[in-house]
């Protein structure tokens, strides 16, 4: 699998236009030019969908690209909010249409199936043009996806004052293409629940900013969450209660929602560790169920590990993995693997028993465990994703297409890439978070303010954001291993988080590893840098605001209406 494809039919040229400075544009577009006309849009403005045998989907996209530009109504963030534009604006030609458009050749799919094909194959590319001269705007792309993308972007592009929407910047020529395959968020569900509609609000709030995989970790120790037709017990005895779970109806729901939105969902069931839960269901499947003190056997309560080493245990989770799987279109499926306790296993006699039986460690049954449910997802048609501890603490033999996530720093990235084996090109390509610390959680937010992280020089409040977005997914690995990194994400680890605090803990900081992972750099070429990007994270946060969002303040909106002034040396 290769990082970065080439487009055959729209070639781009990114990278190459120097731009003006665009407030507006998150994630900012790989190339970019723009003149200093004002530019008004129609009252009758339309979008003509020049797409032969339109799918639906790319119909409601249009529909709610339409729809937040007549909702939107944001004031552009200066002093008097767009009351020195008016002058601007009198002579100003408007702009009567969109036209989309795909390439000559092109295949028309839906969003939804262009959104969960295998990495490195989604054609996500788009260019936009707006003349400043009245003539219809341009929006061409290979793909429904890319056109999805592209009324994105031309849906930032626009300010609301006195009754008229607005650009001060045409003509705008855009040319984009995202630097990484995936650009993910990560959500933790099982230490506490979160219904349905704070998922698809997230979901939409990721649409916003190009994020095209939801990393869902749905179950731990804590809860279970899913239910699973085969399998019906484990949330009806997991889940905190009836109305906390996860129907297969919400799931397709869900599913179906992001695929429209141009997103991927990623399941993830840790295995074996995370798993106390499935204790309550199947009391003879679980190491150290419950047991005391629990700091002894996890890394949090409640205690309790997949006796792996069974022949039993082993079947019953290849057929549950086996089992959700095949509900999902994505192919990728996260086994987890991270944290496993060893002290749980060496105190539990079922494991040594079996151990002492076949002649293996424990090792070598984590080995086979993960060979064994690997091979049922594979089956399924899935790519296996786990954790880096499966490679770094326990060198276990994984298939050529696995996937490895990692979360502790960046040498372990550089310590993963060394496991690559030359003559299996393609091995263990790497996800990576957007900060040494990847929670996003309010616990972990407090602490990085607190513990001395030095927060640029845009006050406290900008710590994590900072930290993330100065992220280098590359750092510590050579030219050569470049390739193997597929993207990154960042995570909502929830054991301080919940629906009342999911908006201000998440956005607008994950929208930070989005520029990351889609821009790479600025259009000019140059490295991302924090106090260009900080007005435009501005802008990004007011906007969530104007679409029902709850983000969190970035600065006083004294600060956010003059960009700089309250810079640290200012």
């Amino acid at each position: 699998m290769t990082l970065r494809g080439t487009f055959s039919v729209l070639a781009l040229a990114v990278g190459l236009i120097l731009p003006t400075s665009v407030l507006a544009l998150w994630p900012t577009p790989r190339g970019l030019s723009t003149g200093t006309t004002a530019l008004k849009l129609a009252p009758s403005f339309k979008f003509d969908v020049a797409v032969s045998h339109a799918p639906a989907d790319l119909t409601a996209a249009v529909a709610q690209a339409r729809y937040y530009l007549e909702n939107d109504k944001l004031g552009r963030l200066v002093v008097g909010r767009g009351v020195n534009d008016t002058a601007a604006l009198k002579g100003a030609e408007s702009l009567p249409s969109l036209k989309l458009c795909l390439t000559e050749g092109a295949t028309v799919d839906s969003i939804s199936a262009e959104s969960v094909k295998p990495l490195g194959t989604r054609s996500e590319e788009y260019t936009l043009t707006i003349p400043d001269d009245g003539s219809p705007a341009t929006l061409t792309a290979n793909s429904t996806l890319g056109l999805y993308r592209g009324l994105t972007t031309f849906g930032q592009l626009w300010y609301y004052y006195g009754g008229v929407t607005y650009s001060l910047i045409a003509p705008i020529d855009i040319t984009d293409t995202p630097a990484y395959p995936f650009r993910g968020f990560a959500l933790d569900t099982s230490r506490n629940f979160f219904p349905v509609a704070d998922l698809t609000r997230t979901l939409d709030a990721m649409s916003w900013v190009k994020i095209n995989m939801f990393h869902w970790h749905i179950t731990d120790s804590q809860s279970f969450p899913l239910m699973v037709a085969q399998y019906p017990e484990l949330a009806t005895n997991g889940a905190y209660s009836a109305d906390e779970m996860y129907s297969e109806d919400d799931m397709q729901y869900i599913i179906e929602y992001a695929a429209a939105r141009g997103i991927d969902i990623m399941l993830e069931i840790d295995t074996p560790g995370h798993t106390a839960i499935i204790g309550t269901t199947y009391p003879d499947y679980v190491a150290c169920f419950d047991a005391t003190p629990w700091s002894t056997y996890a890394n949090e309560p409640p205690a309790g590990q997949l006796r792996f080493a069974l022949p039993e245990v082993m079947n019953f989770t290849a057929s549950l993995l086996s089992s959700v799987a095949k509900t999902l279109p994505s192919y990728y499926f996260s086994t987890g693997g991270d944290e496993l306790n060893t002290n749980c296993y060496a105190d539990d006699y079922p494991t040594q028993q079996q151990l002492n039986a076949t002649n293996m460690t424990l090792n070598g049954a984590l080995n086979t465990f993960t060979e064994t449910t690997h091979a049922a997802l594979i089956a399924e048609g899935k790519t296996p994703v786990v954790w880096e501890e499966m490679v770094l603490n326990w060198n276990l033999t994984l298939s050529n297409e696995t996937i490895v996530m990692v979360w502790i720093s960046s040498e372990d990235a550089a310590a993963v890439a060394e496991t690559r084996i030359p003559d299996r090109a393609g091995t263990l390509e790497l996800l990576l978070p957007c900060e040494t610390v990847v929670a996003v959680d309010g616990s972990e937010a407090t602490r990085l303010e607190t513990a001395g992280v030095t927060p640029s020089r845009h006050g406290p409040r900008q710590a994590t954001s900072n930290l993330s977005y100065t992220f280098d997914p590359l750092a510590n690995l050579t030219e050569s291993q470049y390739e193997l990194v597929l993207g990154g994400e960042q995570l909502l680890w929830a054991e301080q988080s919940g629906p009342q605090n999911l908006d201000p803990i998440v956005w607008p900081r994950a929208a930070s590893s989005a520029e990351i992972f889609w821009s790479a750099k600025q259009p000019t070429g140059a490295p991302l840098n924090v106090t260009e990007a900080l007005p435009r994270l501005h802008d990004v946060r007011y906007r969530m605001v104007q679409r029902g969002l709850n983000p969190i303040p970035l600065q006083p909106q004294w600060c956010a209406l003059r960009p700089d002034a309250c810079d640290l040396y200012a």
